[in-house]
């Protein structure tokens, strides 16, 4: 007689933790513009050819070169480009929901010339529409609005919270005259306040990414790309347009969150040290403001989580950067383990979920039209 036994689950495999993505990215087709824009735009819209050592992108009539990365190529995760096959990585990962920021969309923020801003940014957020949210609801982007008429930027915003969009893309750095801080914007804010629309910043745009070229230049320049984000939370509030806007909401995504509660100590010193140079006068002080207003997003950071036990700042959320180089695509679990294993579980729900659902809409987990 045979004997069968049973084998028992290995209990040293971890459960699985499910997460939504507060920092992904769409990577877009290459002919995205010349295929959607009539040819005296398309020649203009951004575009990139690729040489021996670097990429060449040319936007507007001007031209950038970047050092090629090989290595981020071949780990580019299998869906990077195809929704279907992203959507079983995120299966894999074990990621419920992604805000996906642009990748070539970045470059539209250098066009200069107001027709063919409008023009690349309504072509970018059809695309999105069609390619990308039409026939799923897991993965959504960001809409990407015109910059250089503050009016375009407000039309496209109502336009685009219409169609359904969630949020607008915004670069962190813009010229001086443009500053986030400005009154200028005041229309743009006014239509993302009464539309509900997230303002999604994402560090590393709008700049040069490459500003130090010393000694730990690879540290430097990565730690660059987020003290502009740092600066566009200082500009919305001093500059009073959170304060005038209590319910509108800015999200810093990759730039981590242990900075957040410092940086609002600190302009409440500069608030009620230099008061008598403040101007304009808020209604809060800059800490309330930061607190209920800025959320940020991480994806290894350890001082992300622990801050909010001890500072009782919340509005974090994680990411996984997906299919960046940066990002977690292949040990997702290991590393939502490593960073939330011993947390406070309520913590750990407002970290990978709560937040992410106070800012947007997400299919119900049990919805099989989730990923038609």
């Amino acid at each position: 007689m045979t004997q069968t036994t049973e084998i028992a689950p290995d209990a040293a495999t971890p459960e699985k933790i499910w997460a939504h993505s507060g920092d992904s990215h769409a990577m877009e087709p290459e002919d995205l513009w010349t295929s959607r824009l009539p040819k005296r735009l398309a020649d203009r819209a951004p575009r990139t050819e690729r040489g021996e050592k670097y990429e060449i992108i040319y936007v507007d009539g001007r031209q950038r070169n970047r050092q090629l990365n090989d290595f981020a190529d071949a780990m580019r995760p299998p869906g990077a480009s195809d929704i279907a096959i992203r959507l079983q990585d995120l299966d894999r990962e074990g990621v419920r929901c992604q805000l996906a920021f642009p990748s070539l969309g970045f470059w539209t923020v250098d066009v200069h010339d107001a027709e063919l801003s409008r023009a690349v940014c309504r072509a970018w957020n059809e695309w999105s529409l069609q390619e990308v949210m039409s026939w799923q609801n897991r993965i959504f982007t960001p809409a990407i609005i015109p910059l250089v008429e503050v009016a375009d930027a407000a039309a496209e915003l109502e336009w685009a919270a219409e169609q359904g969009f969630q949020s607008v893309f915004l670069p962190c750095t813009m010229p001086a005259d443009l500053d986030w801080g400005l009154d200028l914007w005041e229309p743009l804010w006014a239509a993302a306040d009464a539309n509900n629309m997230v303002l999604a910043y994402h560090i590393g745009t709008g700049g040069e990414n490459v500003v130090y070229r010393g000694p730990g230049g690879a540290v430097v320049n990565y730690m660059e790309t987020t003290y502009p984000g740092m600066r566009v939370v200082s500009h919305l509030v001093a500059g009073g347009a959170l304060d005038r806007h209590p319910d509108l909401k800015a999200l810093i995504a990759e730039g981590g969150a242990g900075w957040v509660p410092a940086i609002g100590d600190r302009m409440d010193e500069a608030y009620r040290q230099h008061g008598m140079f403040v101007r304009p006068r808020l209604n809060r002080l800059p800490s309330e403001i930061v607190r209920h207003q800025i959320y940020t997003s991480f994806q290894h950071d350890i001082s992300a989580v622990q801050i909010i036990e001890d500072t009782n700042y919340d509005n974090v959320m994680w990411g996984d950067d997906y299919p960046h180089l940066e990002g977690t695509y292949g040990h997702t679990q290991q590393t939502l383990h490593q960073l939330f294993d011993s947390v406070d579980p309520r913590i750990t729900r407002r970290v990978l979920r709560g937040t992410f659902e106070e800012l947007f809409t997400v299919p119900d987990p049990d919805d099989s039209s989730a990923a038609r």
